[in-house]
């Protein structure tokens, strides 16, 4: 009898060792604990299987501010068996950051199974595309807006070549898209480039680069990015203005009802930071744009606020909620990136 006592209290303890010894490793977990399935497999292995969604970073950042990470957060919880890369310039071609520095966010999305973080490579990427030529002669240093511009080309590149849905970083996903081929319609008859999704290979994105190039205008705000989208889709298709909340089909491609994405437009983007009598339901979108690229202000999203965005973060992405949410003593807020227009 005490030795079948001692017996199960050895394998209890044994068993509580091996228990904190796993919390402990994973409490102190960044980069350098992520499944060899995650850290390993390139975006050719991995987005080309399935639909995928895409988020980019074309600074050299290595901290997502709390309103990227719920962007990405969002879409992994809506789209569970889904891939969502994002690629980031910032980790060059090494996985490895930094050395004695700690990135919660980076660490937070990592967690998440179906997240995965990639390489922005540009060269590698613009090759057998019609931006190889352009991104080889440009003087990157003399552009004045290249952090967007670049991004432009960059989900123009990676939705062609593999597929899925691309987002700006400032977009919280809220239900999914049903759509394979579409653009979002920021006003009537007039196309964003924030939220865009295509099958590979589609020639209306071949069409889009060509485009770029042919028509390369960095100065001209918007030019490589939604002016673009507008100008391509009025070749594709004449366009009508929206009846009530209904999308407009023209070939195979949908364009999609400014309701969709932007309920809120962007001259009344601060209504994201006020305390409403009873949030929307926003039953006609997939999801929400915040237009990060207006919040000069450097409005931030407090804890305890009850604010629109304070709602959202708590509902669509809890955990960058819980540990990236502070109260009004310690505000918690990014610069503006890229991917926030």
């Amino acid at each position: 009898m005490l030795k079948e006592l001692q017996l199960s209290l050895s394998v209890i303890l044994l068993l509580s060792c091996g228990f904190l010894y796993r919390l402990s490793m994973k409490s102190s977990c960044h980069f350098s604990c992520l499944p060899p399935y995650k850290s390993q497999q390139g975006p050719e292995g991995l987005l080309g299987k399935r639909r995928s969604i895409v988020f980019i970073e074309t600074s050299e950042r290595m901290e997502p501010p709390p309103l990227v990470s719920c962007a990405v957060e969002s879409a992994a919880k809506i789209y569970p068996e889904q891939p969502v890369a994002f690629f980031m310039k910032g980790l060059s071609n090494s996985m490895q950051p930094p050395p004695n520095s700690t990135y919660p966010a980076f660490s937070l999305l990592s967690a998440i199974d179906n997240v995965f973080l990639f390489p922005l490579n540009m060269k590698k990427l613009f090759e057998d595309t019609p931006l190889f030529s352009w991104y080889t002669q440009i003087n990157t240093s003399a552009e004045r807006n290249w952090l967007h511009v670049s991004s432009d080309a960059s989900r123009l590149a990676i939705i062609w070549k593999y597929g899925g849905i691309y987002m700006d970083t400032d977009v919280i996903s809220i239900r999914p898209i049903p759509e394979e081929n579409f653009l979002a319609a920021q006003s009537s008859q007039y196309s964003s480039n924030g939220v865009f999704g295509f099958l590979p290979r589609h020639s209306f994105l071949w069409e889009c680069m060509e485009n770029f190039v042919e028509h390369y205008d960095s100065d001209i705000w918007g030019n490589q990015g939604p002016n673009l989208m507008t100008r391509m889709l009025r070749v594709w298709c004449k366009l009508k203005d929206f009846q009530e909340v209904s999308d407009l089909k023209c070939l195979n491609l949908s364009f999609l009802h400014p309701q969709r994405f932007y309920p809120i437009s962007y001259p009344e983007w601060r209504r994201y930071y006020e305390v409403w009598d009873t949030d929307p339901s926003f039953n006609n979108s997939y999801a929400l744009h915040l237009w990060n690229y207006m919040n000069q202000e450097g409005r931030a999203v407090v804890r305890g606020s009850n604010t629109l965005v304070e709602n959202l973060y708590r509902q669509y992405c809890p955990r960058t909620y819980r540990h990236l949410i502070q109260g009004s003593e310690g505000l918690v807020t990014g610069k503006l990136g890229p991917g926030n227009k």
